[in-house]
């Protein structure tokens, strides 16, 4: 969890070396008060991240959630970062929103409609013959976009898939 000090530490850098209007949120009540920023980016702990879903998943391309070790799974959407490491965080902070370097589009807006049904009738837990029979396009075509999603997110897993659609809205269950 975010400590006072920490959140106005990491803010105050923030706005001085990335020229970033941030809004370090370390409580609910922070966070309610944060929709008068406008294009902020949003930082917070994974457990003020969780328990404000409503708030963040409509947000997320603009959210950080700092984690206590290394993330290991990226999704396109959230960003997560290691707070352990100081340097290593100031220096993933800069890189993300120095201006010299190029936008990053989010992942979903990466594939394509039909990619994106395929995505959904694999986190309804759907084979691959169901697909192609429900999309009517052949198995190969359905192994193809399943090829391309999981080159194009970096995630191999259905259930990696299923929590990616969920947090991005391809699907709600």
């Amino acid at each position: 969890m975010l400590n006072a000090l920490a959140a106005q530490g990491l803010r105050l850098w923030l706005t001085e070396h990335c020229s970033l209007q941030a809004h370090v949120a370390r409580s609910i009540s922070e966070i309610a008060d944060s929709n008068a920023i406008e294009g902020a980016q949003f930082i917070t702990d994974a457990t003020t991240f969780v328990a404000n879903l409503r708030f963040f998943l409509p947000r997320q391309a603009c959210t950080i959630v700092l984690t206590q070790h290394q993330p290991t799974v990226t999704d396109g959407s959230v960003t997560l970062m290691d707070a352990n490491n100081t340097d290593n965080l100031l220096q993933q902070l800069t890189h993300r929103f120095d201006s010299a370097s190029p936008t990053n589009a989010t992942a979903s807006s990466q594939l394509s409609q039909r990619e994106i049904e395929v995505l959904r009738l694999v986190t309804q837990g759907l084979m691959n013959k169901e697909i192609a029979d429900a999309l009517k396009i052949s198995i190969n075509t359905v192994l193809t976009h399943r090829k391309n999603i999981t080159a194009k997110l970096g995630i191999k897993s259905v259930s990696g898939l299923t929590f990616y659609a969920l947090m991005n809205g391809i699907t709600t269950r």
